[in-house]
């Protein structure tokens, strides 16, 4: 199947929900390639008093947390992956280095967040990169066929987001083979795992299965008590969820591996190799090929470039500051597999 002729037919169910996240929905759910767990935000997990992953105070009113130029709002993912506690990182870095508070926030994450930031809810965000392709080029998926996102923007490209299909040992599943007539969690409905996950099993020619939408902490659950047999995960490992499953579960990561690899590659040319290393998770102990998207940083046209230049400049001279994926977010990198049009604030840091 040809990568045109994949990117016009799959994820047709997705159509509403992405739809609903392009109308500017926040915080209901999704995972969108990053770990999201459908939570709403509220549990306080950056240190503060939980009430949005901000400074204690939303500040929405205007009567404190500083003036309204110098609040961004930075839109994450659900609190079970990575797009959340990396958010907050660089929250705790651009406020220690800037004038500027940012307001994390807990969403779907990518088909959600290109709907912010179509819509200035959101000043940045952070997406799949497959997924801003598809938006700005009015592609790919319902959400965007023929309704491309002009003012979106790209930033900085972060680490690879790994495709991880999961499952229980007890459960018999060691290829993607043995997923026909399987109940799978293919991650929330408009969401980037969905996107890749229908992908995949399209490009495998896996049609005869039951499809279950929920965010990755759900999933999780989902197979601890057996309600479904496999689970697509995507964000960079480890994943928080997959964690506290191999910790309570014996579990299995099924490899996309050899010619079915190349077979996803050539349907999709998003995807890339990738590896999850032995012992990243409670007893695996052995390498999983598999592919991976990757994460980046994205704005929107109206967000000043002198803003754009001052936060990329915080986050990137102070890397040293961040404890997540710092084997892969570099200077050097932030522009590989960058999918959009770089904001001007972006490109004159990096002097791209």
């Amino acid at each position: 199947m040809s990568s045109h002729r994949t990117r016009r037919k799959f994820l047709e169910v997705t159509g509403v929900a992405g739809v609903a996240a392009l109308a500017g929905c926040s915080g209901n759910g999704g995972d969108g390639g990053d770990g999201s767990d459908g939570s709403d935000g509220s549990d306080g997990s950056d240190g503060s008093d939980g009430s949005d992953g901000s400074d204690g105070d939303d500040g929405s009113d205007g009567s404190d947390g500083g003036d309204a130029e110098s609040r961004l709002s930075w839109h994450a993912g659900g609190t079970g992956g990575t797009y959340f506690p990396l958010s907050n990182e660089i929250k705790t870095i651009v406020e220690a280095n800037t004038d500027f508070s940012l307001n994390v926030q807990s969403t779907g994450a990518s088909v959600e967040n290109v709907g912010s930031l179509a819509d200035g809810s959101a000043d940045f965000a952070l997406i799949q990169n497959d997924i801003a392709s598809f938006a700005k080029n009015g592609t790919g998926i319902d959400a965007f066929q023929d309704n491309a996102i002009e003012n979106l923007q790209g930033v900085a490209t972060l680490y690879p987001e790994t495709i991880t299909l999961v499952t229980l040992a007890e459960n018999d599943i060691s290829t993607v083979d043995d997923l026909s007539g399987a109940t799978i969690n293919t991650g929330d409905l408009g969401s980037g795992t969905q996107v890749n996950a229908v992908q995949i099993l399209e490009s495998l020619g896996v049609s005869d299965y039951n499809e279950q939408n929920a965010g990755f902490s759900q999933a999780s659950e989902q197979l601890a008590n057996g309600d479904i047999d496999a689970a697509f995960v995507v964000g960079g490992w480890p994943v928080g969820a997959i964690e506290d499953l191999a910790n309570t579960n014996d579990i299995e990561i099924v490899p996309i591996a050899g010619e079915n690899r190349e077979a996803v590659k050539e349907d999709a040319s998003w995807f890339a190799d990738d590896t999850i290393p032995g012992g990243t998770y409670s007893g695996v102990e052995e390498d999983v090929d598999t592919v991976a998207v990757q994460a980046m940083i994205a704005t929107n046209a109206e967000v000043p470039a002198d803003t754009v230049e001052t936060v990329t400049a915080a986050i990137f001279d102070n890397l040293d500051e961040l404890t997540i994926k710092t084997d892969f977010i570099t200077v050097d990198s932030a522009q590989d597999g960058m999918s959009i049009e770089l904001h001007e604030g972006a490109a004159t840091y990096f002097d791209a």
